[in-house]
């Protein structure tokens, strides 16, 4: 390509101020597009979504077993790094696909789980029952999600376990105060 002589910067004065305008070289490369012609990569999504959505309730089952088989394990061997890694690593993919997924309920489930395993002092001294719980009632609500009447009760489900983590956690953190500020805060419930 030649080197063209570059434009003149154009100058216009006025009584009180001046306009300095300098040429743009771009224009040259610019591609007009016609409105009509115009991709919309959110309505893209939305198709692909919306073409995917009969796979989300197998997804989530497939994470509901995941979190199933990892509490398994946990009951098996006792908590370990590993084990409680992969519990955590479960109800947080839960925890982050659920709404996406149309699940938002497993997920407020999941993050309340999260934050028990995050917030326990020792994971061996929280009761097997609330980790039971939590892990039941995420695969009850991937599993029962198709029914009408289930949407209410699985947001309420949510959010008493999560009331029941929060007091526990509360009780089982009174001594560290840096735990109980995160504990303590307030969060947003996902609506159904």
């Amino acid at each position: 390509m030649a080197n063209d002589k570059p434009a003149a910067v154009e100058i216009k004065r006025f009584a009180d101020h001046h306009v300095i305008t300098q040429p743009n070289p771009l224009r040259k490369v610019l591609l007009r597009v016609l409105d009509k012609d115009l991709d919309d990569p959110i309505a893209r999504a939305e198709k692909a979504l919306a073409g995917l959505s009969g796979e989300f309730k197998n997804w989530m089952a497939i994470e509901a077993d995941r979190l199933a088989a990892a509490h398994a394990e946990i009951l098996r061997d006792g908590f370990t790094d590993s084990t409680r890694e992969e519990l955590f690593r479960a109800a947080h993919d839960i925890k982050g696909d659920a709404a996406t997924f149309g699940f938002p309920s497993a997920g407020a489930a999941a993050e309340s789980l999260c934050r028990i395993i995050e917030h326990a002092p020792s994971l061996d001294q929280v009761p097997s029952d609330l980790i039971t719980h939590h892990i039941n009632a995420i695969q009850a609500i991937v599993r029962e999600r198709t029914k009408l009447d289930t949407v209410s009760m699985a947001s309420e489900l949510s959010r008493q376990l999560r009331g029941v983590a929060d007091e526990y956690l509360a009780h089982a953190n009174r001594d560290r105060p840096e735990h109980l500020e995160a504990i303590l805060a307030p969060s947003i419930a996902p609506a159904d």
